[in-house]
């Protein structure tokens, strides 16, 4: 047999752009800067603790009629359904009958605010959406990153030379993500993630949901 080396074990992701998001995000960010400032779309009871400079909505909004939402949302689900039809192998007559459950909301973050390591139980997808990063300080490149922690724990536990330098997609360690505008990211979530600190003088906006499916007709 010829020599082979694959990944036997591999974490999916996708990633996909709203095509000139400019208008979209604009409208969206007067939307949700809005609405933090009326009061009663804080999320009641957050799982988990909030720290300060960080607000969290409630997870119904991509319930809000309003048309930059119901935009956004075709936009995600779309991507969404990309991505599991292709690594599922689900034909088009499965994807027609596949239901989707979500809880979606948004973060305001701001100087100071960041969301600590955490996965999402009972749901298999997760994304997130980037209406603004916020400002990016010269002095704090990791300002705001989005991070995921490599869930093969015992991969660094012994380092020599034979396995310190290994590229893509065997690499040790973090894997991070500074968003950008009309950027939405999805990952499986059961993938530990966290957000650094954001160092910014104005506002990092980002939409995140929570995904669980079922069948139509499943028994």
């Amino acid at each position: 047999m010829p020599f082979e080396l694959y990944p036997a074990f591999s974490v999916p992701f996708a990633q996909d752009f709203v095509p000139s998001p400019e208008g979209l995000n604009a409208q969206l960010k007067s939307l949700l800067l809005t609405r933090e400032k009326q009061g009663g779309y804080a999320n009641p009871n957050p799982s988990l603790k909030q720290q300060p400079g960080v607000f969290e909505s409630d997870f119904n909004l991509f319930s809000w009629p309003d048309a930059c939402v119901q935009q956004l949302r075709q936009f995600c689900w779309t991507v969404l359904g990309r991505t599991i039809q292709e690594l599922n192998g689900y034909s088009v007559e499965e994807m027609q009958r596949l239901q989707i459950f979500s809880h979606t909301w948004y973060h305001v973050t701001r100087h100071g605010g960041f969301t600590i390591l955490h996965t999402h139980p009972m749901a298999s997808w997760s994304g997130v959406y980037c209406v603004t990063p916020g400002e990016m300080p010269e002095d704090r490149p990791e300002s705001g990153v989005l991070r995921f922690h490599n869930p093969h724990h015992y991969s660094n536990y012994f380092m020599d030379a034979g396995n310190m330098r290994q590229q893509q997609p065997y690499h040790h360690g973090t894997w991070s993500i500074r968003l950008q505008p009309g950027q939405l990211v999805l990952f499986p979530s059961w993938l530990q993630h966290e957000v650094l600190p954001f160092y910014g003088n104005d506002e990092r906006i980002t939409i995140a949901f929570n995904c669980w499916f079922g069948m139509k007709d499943a028994a």
